[in-house]
């Protein structure tokens, strides 16, 4: 199965042209708020990109979507190896050379400005490079998570124990968390962002498999 697949979901190369010339190359910019739950529940987009190329761009996906994202990434750079709990829509907007990277298929996916909404599978791990002369720059948008009825659920909290919390947490939990939210084996995850802790309710049933193969690099707790 590929990483990245092209969706029916598209946007004039005219809007996209339009959206370039609007964006701002030093930092990432989120277009979007919540509405509650920052995984679970659907995005708006912000007061001060209402009635723009931004909305017009976001309105292209007849879904729900979570939060949404201009990431640029400079020119001879890349992103360190990692995985994602949520899949997310990807649209490239310009960028002479850039590529995300499936590292366990060891295949490269070329970003093209072409209007096209792709689907990317997160759980896989990956990483992003711009080889070219210019900045990459593309919309992330994440894929909302399953609220999933699960039965005995028990609430489940992992913490890092290691030198390289985030870059252990990126490849070694996130593929499985990615996983278990498609195969609606955990729901009500939760993630704090600067003790980089993770909770989440799963089957009572699954508890021991769970610590069986949990890397030593993190410790479990659960009630």
């Amino acid at each position: 199965m590929s990483m990245l697949v092209k969706t029916e979901y598209k946007i004039s190369i005219s809007l996209i042209n339009e959206c370039v010339k609007d964006i701002n190359q030093s930092k990432q910019i989120v277009l979007n708020k919540p509405t509650g739950d920052f995984f679970y529940d659907p995005w708006v987009i912000k007061e001060e990109y209402k009635n723009s190329v931004w909305e017009n761009l976001l309105n292209s996906l007849p879904m729900d979507v979570g939060q949404a994202r201009i990431i640029n990434l400079q020119s001879g750079t890349c992103y360190f190896k990692h995985a994602d709990i949520d899949d997310r829509y990807h649209l490239n907007l310009s960028g002479d050379c850039g590529y995300l990277i499936d590292l366990e298929n060891e295949k490269l996916h070329k970003l093209e400005a072409d209007g096209f909404w792709y689907d990317m599978n997160a759980g896989i791990l990956h990483s992003a490079v711009s080889f070219g002369k210019f900045d990459r720059s593309q919309i992330v948008v994440r894929k909302l998570l399953n609220r999933s009825n699960i039965d005995d659920p028990v609430m489940i909290s992992i913490t890092p124990n290691s030198s390289y919390p985030r870059y252990d947490f990126d490849n070694l939990i996130s593929p499985w968390l990615n996983l278990s939210n498609k195969n609606k084996t955990i729901t009500d995850f939760n993630y704090d962002f600067e003790l980089m802790k993770v909770s989440f309710k799963i089957g009572k049933k699954d508890i021991n498999n769970l610590i069986k193969n949990l890397p030593k690099e993190f410790l479990l707790n659960y009630e």
